[in-house]
């Protein structure tokens, strides 16, 4: 009996023990790396000239996914949504390394501490100490390299900063300055975790949705193309939210397209198209037509239907501001000449993503990183920015 307990136990142990995650080593040389990151950054810039400045505040954030949200600057680490010191170093030398999500710290008294992100959670590393995974950010997730990508270092950081502003299941723009999803850039962040193998991380926050509008300031009529594009990822057409679009589709349709309000604005041409990619999507009947005739937005929606545009006359709808929209008109036109590349990208190493002065966002809970980020009202990273930079990239 006691042989058959003491032989139960060994393999209890070592079932436990097989699950443990592995930690990662210590990276033998974080500056080499991150002079390969500058010149995959160089060469994008020398593709995207069009360029913004941004504070260079010298940090990074950690916990992808549903993980505990962490930031560290200025030697230490703090609890991004309480602003607690967990961790905390007397540091000579630091490398920020965005593109293997690391930080490499050398200490005051010749120590050297790593806190390092990777596909099971966040670590510290230290010389001579058993790797120690911080509580809370134990999760798996899937984080390509990108290795056969153009811009393969580019795109691990835009996948990060997509994956940072998942938060409690929830996808949201950026976690800081926003409390609720909105379905525009939901579904710009899904076609992101989608194609890395993330889908899992939003799957429940998809099936509760019963609310064709995401109602952050009012009902926007794109909204009803974007969750039935979300439900199509998660479900079918069994969804009980999909006949409640499909009724309030009826209520906003004008001849044979719809019309009403995206960002306050009537764009019926960006609004039937989401409409129709959403219903094509969950394989569902669709006789609305696309309008002829102008609409703004038009070029930013580039899933499809880019033939039924009516161009006009292009002008910088506040780039700077909201740097989104250029990303997905490069898309949307497909440009091949760099003269006419309205993307921007910034001239730091992190983050890439940015939104500024939106008067949607709650600004204060920026003062965890920086209170100057307050008063410039710049968010960063920007889940939709980095999602439409990612996805056109991620094609090169």
């Amino acid at each position: 009996m006691q042989v058959k307990y003491y032989l139960f136990f060994l393999l209890l142990t070592a079932s436990v023990y097989g699950q443990k995650p592995a930690p990662p080593a210590i990276y033998s040389d974080p500056v080499s790396a991150l002079q390969t990151y500058h010149e995959n950054l160089a060469q994008l810039r020398q593709e995207h000239k069009n360029q913004q400045e941004l504070p260079d505040l010298k940090f990074f954030m950690f916990g992808m996914g549903d993980r505990l949200k962490l930031i560290y600057r200025n030697g230490r680490l703090l609890n991004a949504m309480t602003g607690n010191i967990e961790e905390q170093w007397n540091v000579k030398q630091e490398v920020i390394l965005p593109s293997e999500y690391l930080v490499h710290l050398a200490l005051a008294d010749g120590q050297t501490v790593q806190i390092r992100e990777d596909e099971s959670g966040v670590w510290l590393l230290q010389t001579a100490k058993r790797p120690r995974l911080i509580p809370g950010t134990r999760s798996r997730l899937s984080l390509p390299r990108f290795a056969n990508k153009t811009f393969g270092p580019v795109l691990r950081v835009l996948h990060q900063e997509v994956l940072i502003n998942v938060i409690n299941g929830r996808p949201v723009p950026n976690f800081l300055v926003y409390f609720k999803p909105w379905y525009r850039d939901a579904a710009q962040m899904a076609m992101v975790l989608r194609a890395t193998d993330n889908l899992h991380l939003i799957r429940d926050w998809i099936l509760a949705i019963r609310d064709p509008f995401d109602r952050n300031n009012q009902r926007e009529t794109d909204n009803l193309g974007q969750v039935l594009f979300l439900v199509s990822l998660v479900s079918n057409k069994t969804h009980p939210v999909v006949p409640v679009v499909l009724d309030s589709a009826r209520r906003f349709q004008t001849e044979k397209h719809i019309v009403g309000k995206t960002d306050n604005v009537a764009h019926p041409v960006y609004q039937t198209k989401w409409l129709k990619y959403g219903l094509k999507s969950l394989d569902l009947s669709d006789t609305y037509l696309i309008p002829k005739q102008a609409d703004s937005y038009s070029s930013v929606f580039w899933l499809d239907y880019k033939t039924e545009h009516v161009d006009e006359k292009r002008v910088d709808d506040n780039f700077s501001n909201n740097p989104f929209f250029g990303w997905a008109e490069d898309h949307f036109y497909d440009q091949a000449n760099v003269s006419e590349k309205r993307g921007m990208v910034g001239n730091i190493d992190y983050p890439l993503s940015w939104q500024q002065r939106d008067i949607d966002a709650h600004y204060p809970g920026l003062t965890v990183l920086d209170r100057e980020l307050v008063k410039q009202k710049i968010a960063f990273p920007h889940a939709w920015h980095a999602a439409e930079m990612f996805l056109l990239l991620n094609e090169k």
